[in-house]
């Protein structure tokens, strides 16, 4: 990956949706060449998917919560995963060092909402204990991905 690569990959990450022109004159390329290095960039795995960035409050998801999750005794690790990766409220999900099992980024219509997340994962025998806090404002916010309600 050069320099040229980056910078498409910058751009694309901007705006996906710029014509190649665009980005051929940003970069220094034409249209031709940029889209072979963009298929070979896609090819190997630098550019995993393009996807559109929603505004979460007019998608009716505004609480934004953090819940710091141990999983419960004899909990299955695999069984929590999948549900992890289904439950579209979960727009981020990570294995973590440390007391906790995970660290879950969620999106939420209501605090009934976070309440009803916290009672599935119970409902489901994951949650050994947790900790869930919530976000006032988003400083600097990643491109979000609607999964669907």
């Amino acid at each position: 990956m050069d320099e040229i690569d980056r910078k498409l990959i910058e751009a694309l990450s901007e705006d996906a949706r710029q014509p190649l022109s665009a980005l051929g004159a940003a970069v220094g390329l034409s249209q031709s060449a940029v889209n072979e290095r963009i298929r070979r960039l896609t090819d190997r795995g630098a550019i995993r998917r393009v996807m559109a960035d929603s505004d979460p409050e007019a998608l009716g998801l505004p609480v934004l919560a953090f819940v710091w999750l141990a999983l419960a005794d004899g909990a299955s690790e695999a069984g929590f995963r999948a549900f992890a990766a289904a439950d579209p409220a979960i727009i981020a999900c990570h294995h973590v060092t440390g007391q906790w099992s995970y660290l879950l980024q969620v999106r939420l219509p209501s605090l009934a909402g976070v309440e009803l997340f916290l009672a599935a994962l119970k409902a489901g025998g994951w949650l050994g204990r947790s900790e869930t806090m919530l976000a006032l404002t988003e400083v600097v916010a990643p491109p979000f991905r609607y999964r669907g309600a």
